[in-house]
């Protein structure tokens, strides 16, 4: 995941509330954590451990989830997406609309 500065003060306090069982989620979320800059043309390099840690070898999809973004090697995702969508409950979309 990628979070704007403000969006990511908001997420970790939230990490940092969790309880002792769940001390995992506080390492993966918040031990992997880096800050990174963007250049001068908009890009931001993502260290060679967050992309192993996500598979990412080449090919990446960046997609906006709202307050934050997440960023994904593009078969896995590509994978999973599918697998989602064959197992959408029928009542799923019932109350959507544009």
């Amino acid at each position: 995941m990628i979070f704007p500065q403000d969006a990511w003060a908001v997420f970790s306090a939230r990490m940092a509330q969790v309880k002792m069982g769940e001390q995992v989620l506080k390492r993966i979320f918040l031990g992997s954590a880096m800050d990174v800059e963007m250049d001068g043309t908009g890009r931001v390099l993502v260290s060679p451990e967050l992309r192993a840690a996500a598979n990412i070898s080449k090919d990446a999809i960046l997609m906006g989830m709202g307050s934050h973004f997440e960023l994904w090697d593009k078969a896995t995702y590509e994978k999973q997406e599918a697998e989602a969508l064959q197992n959408l409950p029928p009542d799923a979309l019932d109350n959507f609309a544009f």
